[in-house]
């Protein structure tokens, strides 16, 4: 009779591991809503926790292994690095039935060509915000309208190694995505000239900053920029005439995840249109989800700072993977960081 309880009490343990999920995402990057109705229609309990870096996940990853997560949602160029140092599971279409409904323009990208690894989540940009009320309407047109001395103590700045360097190799006339170190060193340069307009660098939650007025303006993620709009029509959000940072943030699972089925079925939950659509309405990022598109209302559809037009991305640049460059970059950022 003991041993028939501790059999039953095992059983039931392992029932309860099966019913979770460990997800590992970015700040303010997922409704509440979405984990509600994901455990209520399928009894999956998730387990949630949040980073403000691509550097922070990868760290955590790297040291800990991806035994912790089920779900990471690393940016762009990250999944190629994770990939080729076997940090990714390959990802069993089979189970992801929705697959179908992305944009085919989202998909086969340079850094998983056969999206083996990565589901596309959200994608966006990273521009420039401004407090119109304070500054001007049109004040603000330029990366390089940012280091005005005006501006002094008075900026944002993304804490994101590639987009900061990107930002600077865009000023200079450079490719936001270079491998050169004498231009990568250019950028440093240029950036040492903005640190005193430079009030902090922050990546969590930068809507705040801006509504409290901490600062006057900067560089942020445009889901950022439509929260702060929405409750302040004086921040603006704008597409430099430099060029966007333009992004892709996907759906991975960690080589040592120890839930795959339920990772599986999360990203499944997250690809239908109609869950897609309360994500992209409520944090302000564009949905890569073909049929999302057609459940939007006109004022989701048409804001620019969700959906730009051709022409806001006129010179922007998808961000790839530098490779060795990347220790380049590293080098100059710690260096950057150590004067602020």
């Amino acid at each position: 009779m003991k041993l028939l309880g501790l059999l039953l009490a095992l059983f039931v343990s392992l029932s309860a591991q099966d019913k979770v999920l460990y997800v590992y995402n970015w700040s303010e990057y997922m409704p509440d809503t979405i984990i509600k109705k994901f455990t209520k229609e399928t009894g999956i309990k998730v387990k949630y926790s949040t980073y403000d870096s691509n550097e922070a996940m990868y760290a955590k990853i790297k040291t800990a292994g991806g035994s912790s997560y089920d779900v990471i949602v690393p940016s762009t160029y990250f999944v190629n690095k994770m990939g080729r140092e076997g940090l990714l599971l390959k990802l069993d279409k089979t189970k992801l039935p929705n697959y179908k409904n992305l944009d085919t323009r989202l998909l086969n990208k340079p850094f998983d060509p056969t999206n083996d690894y990565s589901i596309p989540y959200l994608w966006g940009t990273t521009g420039i915000s401004y407090n119109a009320g304070k500054l001007g309407n049109g004040a603000v047109k330029s990366w390089a309208d940012l280091w005005n001395k005006k501006y002094k103590n008075n900026e944002l700045l993304n804490d994101d190694m590639r987009e900061v360097f990107g930002m600077a190799l865009k000023v200079l006339g450079y490719s936001a995505n270079s491998t050169n170190p004498k231009e990568i060193e250019a950028a440093y340069r240029k950036l040492k000239e903005l640190m005193p307009n430079v009030k902090m660098f922050y990546s969590e939650s930068q809507k705040q900053v801006y509504l409290n007025e901490e600062v006057a303006l900067g560089m942020n993620f445009n889901g950022e920029g439509f929260m702060a709009n929405e409750e302040n029509e004086d921040i603006k959000y704008i597409y430099p005439k430099e060029g966007a940072l333009v992004w892709i943030d996907s759906l991975v699972v960690p080589k040592g995840a120890k839930n795959i089925d339920n990772a599986h079925k999360f990203i499944n939950f997250l690809l239908k249109p109609e869950i897609s659509k309360i994500i992209s309405q409520e944090i302000g990022y564009a949905s890569p989800n073909k049929e999302t598109l057609k459940l939007l209302d006109a004022k989701s559809r048409n804001n620019r700072i969700i959906y730009p037009k051709d022409e806001d991305l006129k010179n922007s640049e998808l961000q790839i993977d530098v490779g060795k460059s990347l220790k380049v970059y590293e080098k100059y950022w710690e260096m950057l960081k150590a004067t602020h």
